[in-house]
């Protein structure tokens, strides 16, 4: 396996383990708001401050990777997260289910950006929209992979059980730091000694009108699509099982069912990328975004609710491809790591609040209300997008060596 497809392979695993443990949140929601005695709100607190931990590690090993190397700093993460899920299925109370899953946001948050930026400096501009798309897939795995083990595990050991499958990554992270060399780009700045800034890291992301507004574009891009991606997986799967009647069985495939139409919608929207530019397909899948999810709030029937699902998956999530590709494509080497996982972690920090908003939302008003909520969130970012100039690196970017490694 030459090196692009090893960068793919590790950061496709390090997401899927990720993907899993935030829908082992959406499954085990019910199970977890009745131990403990909370409401809807609380428990949409959970996924808030898992991202919020995702932002603080973000900054911290976005800052450390670009400085001490990728795989090194990805692989901490990893056992970080690993820790975190684990020790969420040892917890007594509510209150140490929010610590423990801010210590799992923290190596998640960590892991996403070093992963992309590996991607990034691995394969030609050319192909990076597709690369990233293989990627963020690997999410979706873990969403499918989630269903299906929330059918076998909750109703025999319930969700304790499933947190405790999260000393699983302990295992991948010695296979990464062991099969996986460091980024040749980043390994040529170190060696010119370019990734001393000068000046604090954070601070170059607003170093110019230009690159501020660059930066908050992307960022309320990125709000969008983790407020969109958890208003939609955290809160529907129970929402179908009090309002359809259905068992976690069968929400389960509801929640398989939206996968692959996301999945579709990632390996499509890389494709688009590659063809068409980052602009037009963000605007097409925006704009569908927007009326899918709407047109969603009036569906019924088992059919209409998995055919559904899988369009909504398809237009909302498929966006998701992207940003490791569009995020990365703005930001020089020596920065590029602490961008990605600042920009996508706040969004998914305030994006993250998006549960508690739509826990509010449907238990004081209805399903419409909530999806129109979505569904104007859509719109937001489409605005935020029409802002972006073309990406473009700055004059310190370094010369690619990847072709001298491959």
């Amino acid at each position: 396996m030459d090196y692009r497809r090893k960068t793919v392979v590790a950061s496709v695993a390090g997401l899927t383990l990720e993907g899993m443990d935030i829908m082992f949140i959406s499954f085990a929601m019910s199970m977890i708001i009745a131990q403990f005695h909370i409401d809807m709100v609380a428990g949409g607190l959970i996924s808030s401050i898992t991202n919020l931990g995702m932002l603080a590690g973000g900054v911290i090993f976005g800052i450390l990777a670009d400085k001490f190397g990728r795989v090194k700093i990805f692989t901490y993460t990893i056992l970080l997260f690993a820790i975190g899920t684990a020790l969420t299925g040892l917890a007594v109370n509510i209150e140490q289910v929010y610590i423990f899953r801010f210590i799992a946001g923290l190596g998640a948050g960590g892991e996403y950006g070093i992963g992309m930026a590996l991607v990034a400096e691995a394969w030609p501009k050319n192909k990076q929209g597709r690369a990233s798309s293989y990627v963020s897939i690997g999410a979706q795995y873990g969403v499918i992979l989630a269903a299906l083990l929330s059918a076998i595990i909750l109703p025999s050991w319930g969700w304790r059980g499933l947190f405790f499958i999260g000393l699983v990554p302990v295992i991948f992270a010695f296979i990464v730091r062991k099969k996986l060399d460091e980024s040749p780009e980043w390994l040529a700045a170190n060696k010119k000694k370019q990734l001393v800034p000068k000046e604090w890291k954070l601070k170059q992301l607003f170093a110019t009108p230009s690159t501020s507004v660059t930066t908050i574009a992307l960022a309320i891009m990125a709000t969008v699509q983790i407020a969109g991606y958890n208003g939609l997986m955290i809160w529907l799967p129970s929402m179908l099982q009090q309002s359809q009647g259905l068992s976690v069985s069968n929400s389960a495939l509801w929640t398989i069912s939206t996968a692959a139409g996301m999945i579709a919608g990632m390996l499509t929207f890389g494709q688009f990328i590659d063809r068409f530019g980052m602009k037009r397909s963000y605007g097409i899948f925006l704009f569908a975004s927007a009326v899918a999810v709407f047109l969603y709030a009036f569906a019924s029937g088992s059919a209409g609710l998995l055919i559904g699902g899988a369009i909504v998956g398809f237009f909302s999530n498929g966006m998701f491809a992207g940003y490791g590709a569009l995020i990365s494509s703005f930001y020089p080497v020596e920065i590029r790591s602490t961008a990605t996982n600042t920009i996508f972690n706040f969004g998914r920090a305030l994006g993250g609040l998006s549960p508690i908003l739509v826990g509010y939302i449907l238990q004081h008003a209805n399903v419409t209300a909530a999806m129109g909520y979505l569904a104007l969130l859509y719109c937001i970012s489409f605005i935020a997008m029409i802002s972006l100039k073309k990406g473009k690196t700055t004059t310190q970017e370094q010369t690619r060596t990847f072709s001298k490694v491959v």
